[in-house]
């Protein structure tokens, strides 16, 4: 499951922001790799005030930053357009600049992860995946998914 770290810094998201930066971060990373929406989670931080520094000094100008933990094996084409358009969804949801805006990709193996209880597929093994869950978890994962 990609899990995405939103982290605002010197400024306040929200509610309504949040819900639509969460369906968009979500609505990307579904369009853009192929994996269902289920796999997509997006939580959200802001740091304390005066707790942002960079270069040693502290930071008075809002920004935000997007961190995801994303199944490794796609190409770089797919990851270019994943971050870019995740930047996009960043600052037409924030309001902020695109220079305020931060956007981290790490890759993991999906065999270093387990999801639901069960480990995660290769990309593009999802439905396979999907098919060998206990009926319950399908059922689960199918109303999250509409």
């Amino acid at each position: 499951m990609p899990t995405y770290t939103v982290t605002n810094s010197n400024f306040s998201i929200s509610s309504k922001q949040q819900k639509k930066l969460a369906e968009g971060i979500t609505k990307v990373h579904n369009v853009v790799t192929g994996a269902n929406t289920y796999f997509a989670q997006v939580i959200f931080n802001k740091t304390k005030k005066n707790n942002h520094f960079m270069g040693g000094k502290k930071v008075k100008e809002p920004s935000i930053f997007l961190f995801g933990q994303i199944r490794a094996g796609r190409s770089k084409a797919v990851k270019d357009k994943l971050i870019s358009d995740l930047k996009d969804i960043l600052v037409k949801n924030s309001k902020l600049d695109e220079t305020q805006v931060w956007v981290y990709i790490n890759d993991l193996p999906p065999s270093q992860m387990i999801e639901y209880g069960a480990v995660l597929p290769e990309s593009g093994k999802e439905n396979e995946w999907f098919t060998s869950l206990p009926s319950k978890l399908k059922k689960k994962l199918s109303a999250i998914e509409s």
